[in-house]
C-alpha cells in the first residue's frame, strides 16, 4: 500500500493511493496515521479494504506528511562512506545517532522556511523507515519485520546551528519545515530490498545528490536494531538513515539554500518531493 494524508495543512485526512494513482479517502476507516493507527495490525486491517470502495480525492489536492505526528524522530549521521569523506570525517565504527524535533515535520511539497538567523541551510535526501511494532533489543535479522513502511525524507539542516556551537546536532535539524516527509508511506511488501534504491536531489534543476541505499555503511536493519538496544521504538517513530554525497556543506565552494531556491528529490519506488525555499516572515 501507499498511504497518504491529504487536505489543507492541519486538516489532513488519511488516504491511500490506488493502483491507478488515484487518491482514495480512508477517513471512514481510521482516524489518522500516527502511533497505533500505523501499527502492523492496523495496516493489515486497512489492507483488507477494497480501494475501489473508497471515495476518490481530486488529483490536485495537497498532500501532507504521511504521518500526523511522530514520537521519536531519529537520524543516522555519516552513513554513506562518500558523504563522510566529503565532510572530512572518518568512517564511524557504529551508527552515529542524533534526533530531530518532531515539530519539524512538514509535507512533501510544502515550503521550506528559513528561520531568522539561518545562514547555512542545507539539503539531505534520505530513506526514512517508519516503525510499525514495538522494538526493544530486536536482532538485526528481525528488525525489518517491525517496519510499517518507507518514505522519502529531506533532512534539512542549518549547518551553523548544527556544528559551529556547542551541544548536539539536533539544534540545526529541528526548525519548523526542516522535516519534509512523503509523498507516501510505502509498505514493505512493495519494496523488495530497501538496500537497493536509487536516490537523487536537484537544486534549481541541477543534480546535487545521486546515490543508492546499497552504499550505506550500516543497513536499515542494522540501524533499527542498534537503536533498539538502547531505547524502545514504538509504532509511528521515524528513523532517517543517512544521505549520499552532494550536500551543500561539502561543495567547494560551499552552497547553501536561499529564498527562491527550489528542491526536487526522490527515491526509487517512494515518489518525489518538491519544495520552494522561503524566508520566515517577520513577526508583528
Amino acid at each position: 500500500m501507499k498511504l497518504v494524508r491529504f487536505g489543507p495543512a492541519g486538516q489532513e485526512k488519511p488516504g491511500l493511493l490506488d493502483a491507478s494513482g488515484t487518491i482514495r479517502d480512508l477517513s471512514q476507516h481510521t482516524a489518522d496515521f500516527a502511533g497505533e493507527t500505523i501499527s502492523l495490525g492496523a495496516l493489515d486491517r486497512l489492507r483488507a479494504i477494497d480501494p475501489q470502495s473508497l471515495p476518490t480525492v481530486a488529483a490536485d489536492t495537497r498532500l501532507g506528511a504521511p504521518l500526523a505526528r511522530i514520537g521519536h524522530y531519529l537520524a543516522i549521521g555519516l552513513n554513506y562512506a562518500d558523504h563522510a569523506a566529503e565532510a572530512g570525517m572518518p568512517i564511524p565504527a557504529e551508527p552515529i545517532v542524533f534526533s530531530k524535533a518532531p515539530s519539524c515535520l512538514s509535507g512533501p511539497s510544502d515550503n521550506v522556511v528559513l528561520p531568522k538567523g539561518s545562514e547555512k541551510a542545507d539539503w539531505e535526501v534520505e530513506l526514512a523507515a517508519v516503525v510499525g511494532a514495538r522494538m526493544w533489543q530486536v536482532s538485526e535479522a528481525d528488525a525489518l519485520a517491525h517496519v510499517a513502511g518507507y518514505a522519502v525524507a529531506n533532512d534539512v539542516s542549518e549547518r551553523k546551528w548544527q556544528i559551529e556551537g556547542t551541544g548536539q546536532w539536533i539544534k540545526g535539524k529541528s526548525a519548523p519545515t526542516f522535516g519534509p516527509l512523503g509523498p507516501w508511506l510505502v509498505t514493505p511488501d512493495e519494496i523488495a530490498d530497501p538496500q537497493a534504491l536509487d536516490m537523487f536531489l536537484d537544486l534549481n534543476g541541477n543534480r546535487m545528490q545521486t546515490g543508492n541505499t546499497a552504499t550505506m555503511i550500516f543497513s536499515v536493519a542494522r540501524c533499527l536494531s542498534f537503536l533498539s538496544t538502547m531505547m524502545v521504538l514504538e509504532p509511528g517513530d521515524v528513523v532517517v538513515t543517512g544521505t549520499p554525497p552532494g550536500v551543500g556543506m561539502g561543495r567547494k565552494p560551499q552552497v547553501f539554500l536561499k529564498p527562491g531556491d527550489e528542491m526536487r528529490l526522490g527515491i526509487e519506488g517512494l515518489g518525489e518531493q518538491r519544495q520552494k525555499v522561503v524566508a520566515e516572515q517577520a513577526r508583528a
